[in-house]
């Protein structure tokens, strides 16, 4: 049971406030949604960037507000589509894209100032935000104008995900380099989300996933005050990525328990004075890991769950995963039923009507102070290893992340945890769903557009264009300018990110035992 007792700590104006007020555990806006949703994002790509191209103006003649790339495994590794790595990868789980050539034809007849776009890519986010500055450029946008953000995230790399391409300390220079640019020429472009979805991807805890996360986010601010930067000149432009999970009522704490966070550590230990800087704002998608391949139409019902928690938890954007992504890409249908899931819960349900409803209730609150709590254990564990970049190089994220995870398949595997249509009403005539199908030619042809690019463009100008960026990259000043001036020459993401290795190198993990 809950009630008073567990909650007598709490005082109102220091520990929740009005929506809008802080700590901002009710939320960062007065009004909710009521004054404005949260943007519906799908994230979508998948073969040529034409083919991503005709999706991305599906979604948003469906009524998507915002977009969201994916990009197939040897973009985000930083590989051409004919280097033997990316043999059988391109085109598979989004859409290649090798140089600024494949970013025009990705963004073909849709205005880049006129939406917001986000950017799942790490390692070599800073060459993909250069491609997408360098097409704004070309439509006539002002780059002080347009909007979106670049995932840009590298720790949640080397800790979950593994696509990491440079050693630590360099990796970090790329995020700050483009902390300090987008401030001075970009000033509404998110230079980075945070990601815990990764992290809990991964087998993460709620817990787990909102202490990683957070810390990850203090070691990005700490670096870039030691790269020079104000820190209410960048921090402002951070933001976050959670997933949003099963747990219904541990999830909408989580979200509130980062809110309040956040804002206290920005303020008392940063000593932030920009309001903005102390208000987490985050995009959430639901949880893929939680879909499943048998009676795949359960996953309906599992991703509006996740979303009405993401909801409720004040989410400022959200993602909806289709019903068959545990089989393949999804289809044309299936992601427009997720996008509806979102705009039916926007429209349909009332919640838009009023600023987090559920707060006050003593079970949630009860919720949110224990996250509270076991995070800030965690930053002081962080802290002492000798901050995340260290506590990453020690294996300590990713050894608690493995056990989470082997704890979790244990209990399924033992039927102490149940997964509907798994271990609980299982039933092997349940119908299956149409999946979609990446040819396999995608691959020849990305690899024959890149040779006649290769052709056809000025080879002087791109090697020039190189020698540069290794130059800058042997010294400290920021690599963005230099990247920009690649992009132009038509320099391929392959060529850009060996140029970086020549200097840098590449990292390699150690077992984390």
């Amino acid at each position: 049971m809950y009630g008073p007792a567990e909650t007598a700590d709490l005082v109102y104006d220091r520990d929740l406030g009005d929506p809008g007020q802080f700590p901002y555990t009710r939320g960062i806006h007065p009004s909710g949604y009521a004054g404005k949703l949260w943007t519906m994002r799908q994230f979508a790509g998948f073969g040529t960037p034409d083919e991503t191209n005709a999706r991305y103006r599906q979604l948003l003649g469906a009524g998507g507000t915002g977009l969201s790339v994916a990009f197939d495994l040897p973009t985000l590794m930083g590989r051409d589509p004919d280097h033997p790595l990316s043999l059988g990868e391109v085109g598979k789980c989004g859409a290649s894209v090798a140089s600024l050539a494949d970013m025009e034809r990705l963004f073909a007849q849709i205005p880049v100032s006129t939406i917001t776009t986000s950017m799942t890519i790490n390692s070599p986010a800073a060459i993909l935000l250069a491609m997408y500055l360098v097409v704004a450029e070309q439509q006539g946008a002002d780059w002080r104008e347009i909007s979106g953000t670049i995932q840009n995230d590298i720790l949640k790399e080397y800790i979950a995900q593994k696509e990491y391409i440079y050693p630590p300390g360099s990796s970090m220079r790329l995020v700050t380099d483009v902390f300090g640019f987008c401030a001075e020429r970009v000033p509404r472009w998110n230079t980075i989300s945070v990601s815990g979805y990764h992290i809990r991807e991964a087998g993460s805890t709620a817990l787990q996933e909102l202490a990683f996360t957070l810390r990850d986010g203090i070691e990005y601010v700490e670096y870039g005050i030691e790269a020079g930067l104000a820190v209410d000149a960048f921090v402002p432009r951070m933001s976050f990525f959670f997933n949003a999970h099963n747990e219904f009522f541990e999830e909408i704490a989580k979200y509130r328990a980062a809110r309040r966070l956040w804002s206290r550590v920005m303020r008392d230990r940063f000593d932030a004075r920009d309001e903005r800087s102390w208000k987490l704002r985050f995009h959430a998608q639901t949880a893929g890991v939680s879909l499943t391949a048998q009676q795949p139409h359960n996953n309906v019902i599992r991703t509006a769950v996740q979303a009405l928690a993401a909801v409720l938890g004040g989410a400022n954007s959200l993602h909806t995963n289709s019903l068959d992504e545990a089989l393949a890409l999804p289809t044309v249908e299936a992601a427009t039923l997720a996008l509806r899931t979102q705009q039916i819960i926007a429209h349909e349900s009332g919640l838009a009507g009023a600023a987090d409803p559920l707060g006050g209730s003593y079970y949630l609150e009860t919720l949110t102070n224990d996250l509270e709590a076991g995070a800030l254990e965690y930053f002081t564990t962080i802290d002492d290893l000798g901050g995340m970049v260290a506590a990453i190089e020690q294996g300590y994220p990713q050894r608690e992340i493995a056990d989470s995870a082997y704890r979790f398949q244990t209990e399924v595997e033992r039927g102490e945890r149940g997964i509907v249509g798994v271990n609980v009403h299982a039933d092997d005539t349940a119908p299956g769903v149409p999946t979609m199908y990446i040819d396999e030619g995608v691959g020849d042809d990305q690899v024959a557009r890149l040779a006649d690019l290769r052709r056809t463009r000025d080879g002087e100008r791109v090697a020039r264009s190189l020698d540069a960026l290794r130059e800058t990259a042997r010294g400290r000043e920021n690599v963005m300018p230099k990247l920009l001036d690649s992009v132009r020459a038509y320099a391929t993401l392959g060529e850009m990110c060996d140029a970086l290795r020549d200097v840098w190198g590449e990292y390699e993990e150690a077992p984390a035992i």
